[in-house]
Formats: C-alpha cells, sequence, structure tokens
C-alpha cells in the first residue's frame, strides 16, 4: 500500500475538470450486500510479480526489468478518463464500483504490457468523509470542505468523540478493490492507498489544499496533546481503511504525507507515518492474512536524516521526489529499502528526444539507479515519477516514456548502444 499526500493523487485522486457535472456533497453510502472475498481462492494467480520482488528488495539488475507504474497514471491526460468524468461528478465515480474500475483498467489497457502495477481509482478524501466530514470537488478549484475543523473543541466533538464505522462507510472502495482485482485476471498487482495522517489533518483544519497549511501547524504548535490526538485518531482510521483494502484484494499498499520543519517532521509527521504499518501489521497478524509491501512517500524529504527515518519506519519502499539523485538516496538509505520514483514530471510535457535524455540518465547517468546497482549498491527500484503525472500530458509521451524505460534498462551498460 501506499501513502498519499494530496488527494487527485491517485489514480483516483484526480481533482475535477471543470467541465464536469456538479459535485454533490452528500455522503458515502454503503455498498449493499458487499462480503470480503477469499483472498486465496477468488482471485486469478498473479501473472507480473516484479513490483512485489522489487518492493522485496530484489537487485533490479536481477529482473527482467525494473517494474513502472506512475502515480496518477489514470488522470486527466486520457482522453478516455475526460469521457468517463464528462457524464459523472468526481466522488461518483469514486463510490460506483463499477466506474472506479473502468478508470483504474484505463491505462492498463492503454498502455498493454507497459505497466507492471495499477492503482485502484480513489481518493484520500474519502476517509475524512467517512469520518463524517462533507468534502466537495470544485471544478478549477479541487477540495473544499465547507465545514472544516475550527479548533481543538470542534476536532474534540466532531472527530474524537465519534465512531467510524469504516467498512459501512468505505464499503464501495473495497468493492471497487474486488472488481478490479477479478477483472485485471492477474495481470498485474493492484495497488491501494491511504494518506498519511499528516496530510488528512491539513485538509480537515485548512478546509482545502494550502502551500502553507497555516492554520494546521498554528493548531499543532498552539495545542500539541490535541494535534496528537487527532493524528492518532486519523491514524486508526486509516489502519483499518488499509487492512480492509488488503482483505478486499490489494496487493500493495502506497502512502504520501506532505513535510514540515524538520522538527515538526519528527514530531508531527514521522510518529503517525510510523504508527500506520505497525497498526496494519498487528491487524492483519490477528487475522492470518500476509501484510503486502507498503510504500511511504513524502515529497520533500530529501534530507539524509529524514530518509533514514523512513527508511526504518516498517515499509519496504520509499518513494522519491525529483529533487534527489539515486545515489544520494542510496546513501542515506543503505540498501534497506527499495526505491521507487524518481523522474520530474514535467519532463513528460517535453519532447520526446528530451525524454529519452531524462530516462537514460535516470537509468545510467553518473548517479543513476543501475549505475549505482552496477557498482554494488544495493536496494530494489521501482520506476516511476517524482510525483503525480499532470494534466496536459501527451498520452503518446506517456507511451514513450515507458518504452524508453524498458529499452534503457534492457543494456548492460551505460555505453550501450541500441
Amino acid at each position: 500500500m501506499t501513502s498519499h499526500p494530496t488527494p487527485s493523487t491517485g489514480e483516483a485522486s484526480s481533482s475535477s475538470s471543470s467541465a464536469a457535472p456538479k459535485e454533490q456533497v452528500d455522503l458515502p453510502t454503503p455498498v449493499k450486500g458487499y462480503t470480503f472475498p477469499n483472498i486465496s481462492t477468488d482471485f486469478p494467480p498473479l501473472l507480473n510479480d516484479l513490483l512485489l520482488r522489487s518492493a522485496a528488495n530484489e537487485n533490479p539488475l536481477d529482473l527482467d526489468h525494473p517494474p513502472i507504474w506512475v502515480m496518477r497514471q489514470a488522470g486527466r491526460y486520457l482522453p478516455e478518463f475526460l469521457a468517463v468524468r464528462k457524464d459523472h461528478s468526481f466522488f461518483t465515480v469514486c463510490r460506483t464500483p463499477e466506474l472506479a474500475c473502468e478508470l483504474t483498467m484505463q491505462p492498463i489497457r492503454r498502455y498493454d504490457g507497459l505497466l507492471d502495477a495499477s492503482i485502484i481509482f480513489s481518493d484520500i478524501l474519502v476517509v475524512p468523509q467517512a469520518m463524517g466530514m462533507v468534502v466537495e470537488m470544485k471544478g478549477g478549484v479541487g477540495p473544499h470542505f465547507p465545514e472544516p475543523l475550527r479548533n481543538p473543541e470542534d476536532a474534540q466533538r466532531r472527530i474524537l468523540e465519534r465512531r467510524t464505522d469504516v467498512f459501512a462507510e468505505l464499503s464501495y472502495v473495497y468493492a471497487a478493490i474486488t472488481l478490479t482485482r477479478k477483472t485485471l485476471g492477474g495481470k498485474v498487482p493492484l495497488i491501494g492507498f491511504c494518506a498519511g495522517p499528516w496530510t488528512l489533518f491539513g485538509y480537515m483544519v485548512e478546509g482545502g489544499g494550502s502551500k502553507t497549511w497555516e492554520k494546521t501547524k498554528a493548531w499543532c504548535y498552539r495545542d500539541p496533546e490535541n494535534a496528537n490526538a487527532v493524528l492518532s485518531h486519523i491514524a486508526h482510521v486509516s489502519a483499518e481503511y488499509l487492512v480492509g483494502q488488503v482483505r478486499a484484494g490489494a496487493q500493495v499498499f502506497d502512502t504520501n504525507a506532505d513535510v514540515l520543519t524538520p522538527i515538526g517532521f519528527e514530531t508531527f509527521i514521522l510518529p503517525y507515518l510510523a504508527l500506520l504499518p505497525k497498526l496494519v501489521k498487528a491487524r492483519l497478524q490477528e487475522l492470518d492474512i500476509p501484510c503486502p509491501p507498503m510504500t511511504v512517500f513524502a515529497k520533500g524529504t530529501n534530507a539524509a536524516p529524514q530518509l533514514q527515518a523512513l527508511a526504518s519506519i516498517g515499509y519496504s519502499t520509499v518513494g522519491l521526489d525529483w529533487g534527489i539523485t539515486p545515489r544520494a538516496a542510496r546513501e542515506a538509505t543503505g540498501g534497506k529499502v527499495a526505491l521507487q520514483g524518481n523522474m520530474d514530471p514535467p519532463i513528460l510535457h517535453s519532447g520526446l528526444s528530451s525524454i529519452k535524455k531524462e530516462v537514460r540518465q535516470l537509468v545510467w547517468g553518473r548517479d543513476g539507479f543501475l549505475t549505482c546497482a552496477k557498482e554494488g549498491m544495493k536496494g530494489g527500484w521501482i520506476v516511476n515519477l517524482g510525483h503525480g503525472i499532470t494534466p496536459g500530458v501527451d498520452p503518446d509521451h506517456m507511451k514513450y516514456f515507458l518504452q524508453r524505460v524498458r529499452a534503457e534498462c534492457a543494456k548492460e551498460h551505460a555505453d550501450d548502444e541500441e
């Protein structure tokens, strides 16, 4: 599983298009009659396990090729995505398993054989919705909370004293995961995700996205005890949500988070990013279900102490943004975890020659991933961007990126000619 930082993060989390229908503010409703499948017998066998092997820290040179997937690979750059969104509001798509499955499958079909994982179409803000908060998706603006949390007393009453029935509120996500896993037919693994507690807390306090997170930071510094109580509560709800995703059929987890100052990172972000895998693993052990690989992606954590910390809190993979070289990340993490990333997303808006050059640097540059592997630096590698693919990318540029990664990784050395 992966923890992600921003809504529209995903495959699922893309903000609504201005042409989409007006978003309704009703809260999600349960999917009637849904029950968890038997994950041992109800799904076809997995035919492509490259992602799982890389997350287990296998050397990328020992694989046919390093696995590739792209954050927001089901998104507004695809015309088929826009065609579905034209007729349905954003959260309607999230709450309708058949539509969520369709959007998840679109890039798998379009880039047949070039992607090594799918990621369920959903949004990180379904968790605050499950906790009783209203979230609207406004075209051209993004997520909006009409009634954000105002103060510690408000949080105590509306969040801490309210019981959240995660299964009832989010069964539509579980149903989408189960349907998608069956639809994939074992072609590639299915990734589930949630946001880190800090990210969700920020949206719940600010009432939407923010560049400064001023209200949230002020809350934390003014009343750290209450902030920590709310963050802990969000972590417990999120962990239960992730456990449900595994039971529904998710084979990998992704989690992400935004960052604060170094002190704020250590106080309000890291402890709850660490709590998530601890809670998930404990609960899955009780259920006698193996825990899938878990990825943590915290944009902006490029300082060695932060990467070292992320590599030691229970995740199998650490996601990287574009602001660090593979060599520096390998040195910081010491081969303890796999790394995921990290090409700069705007490169996909450039020409094909630029994409070819940058992919070559990512793979075989002086500090490239396979250069480091050739030198004996340990650790798996999952190819991705350093953040989500953005609207306006030519789908053929995405295809070329995927093809170039395969071509470069097929070489034996940096100076091999095609």
